[in-house]
């Protein structure tokens, strides 16, 4: 089985979130009032965004945008095979979207987790991401969530020289702003 980590596209991402698994699906139900496979796959394009292909389809996007100066979210959703693109994933989150973030310049990472979405919650502990609090009835119909985040001092696996390294690659002409896909990087795997 052949795992690629390809610069997100509409199409994929559109794909991805038409084809959800459910515990994906349950977590974005209840954050936003109304979406579509599009409007999403859109939204994720707002900052560096990538795909995991397995065998040449695509089953997982994942990625970061700034919210604003210094604030990121990152994000992952995926089809019911997204499971074995974790491995890559965690990889590629490590090498290249931690020291992107950090070379745009971000204190802080967030990510939110359904409290009912265990498998989320153990990947984040994976990733070396705090988890910071309860959020009772975050969801629109009372779901609660936990918050994790990583902050600039606690990044352990983000060196100051790979962050630096990885400062060409990451930056764009409105430097880390909005609107650019991930890096042309790939796993094989």
């Amino acid at each position: 089985m052949t795992l690629r980590i390809i610069p997100a596209t509409l199409r994929d991402l559109s794909y991805i979130a038409a084809n959800l698994r459910p515990q994906d699906r349950a977590e974005i139900d209840c954050q936003l009032d109304h979406w579509s496979p599009a409007l999403l796959a859109l939204t994720a394009l707002q900052g560096f965004a990538w795909v995991a292909e397995l065998d040449g389809n695509p089953e997982a996007g994942f990625g970061a945008a700034e919210q604003r100066s210094g604030l990121w979210i990152a994000w992952s959703w995926g089809t019911r095979r997204m499971k074995r693109c974790v491995p890559g994933i965690t990889q590629y989150f490590h090498t290249v979207l931690g020291p992107q973030v950090a070379a745009c310049g971000a204190w802080r990472v967030e990510a939110r987790a359904l409290a009912a979405n265990h498998l989320a919650l153990r990947w984040l502990d994976r990733l070396g991401a705090t988890q910071r609090c309860r959020l009772p009835g975050y969801g629109r119909n009372g779901e609660d969530f936990f918050l994790y985040d990583w902050t600039r001092e606690g990044w352990n696996h983000v060196s100051l020289s790979k962050a630096a390294g990885a400062e060409a690659a990451a930056t764009d002409p409105d430097h880390c702003r909005q609107g650019r896909a991930g890096a042309r990087d790939s796993l094989a795997g």
